[in-house]
């Protein structure tokens, strides 16, 4: 019995939720370091989305936080700046273009 990734489901439904219109003339990598799951990356570039496992080499900004964070954030069942102050989330690099997640990834 293997074990699913509890990232596949999480960047499943960020991928139906990619607003191209928001990421235009964006080109920037979000490294995604889960305390629970194995790294991801994002790749915006220029209104496209392309999403992978491990660890960039050279992100724009990184993320440390547990799936379910992620999920809250992404939902807005959790504010990120709350999970950054509470210490649910940690950034590093262009920490202001994590603000930018959720204009890419829209709820409705």
């Amino acid at each position: 019995m293997t074990q699913r990734d509890p990232t596949m489901s999480t960047f499943d439904k960020l991928q139906a939720r990619f607003d191209p219109q928001a990421a235009q003339g964006m080109n920037d990598i979000f490294q995604f370091h889960f305390s629970d799951a194995e790294d991801h990356y994002l790749k915006v570039h220029d209104g496209e989305l392309e999403i992978c496992v491990g660890e960039h080499e050279d992100p724009s900004v990184s993320l440390s936080l547990s799936t379910e964070t992620l999920k809250g954030v992404m939902s807005g069942e959790i504010n990120g700046m709350t999970a950054f102050m509470t210490g649910k989330l940690k950034a590093s690099g262009n920490v202001m273009l994590a603000t930018k997640l959720t204009s890419l990834f829209p709820t409705d």
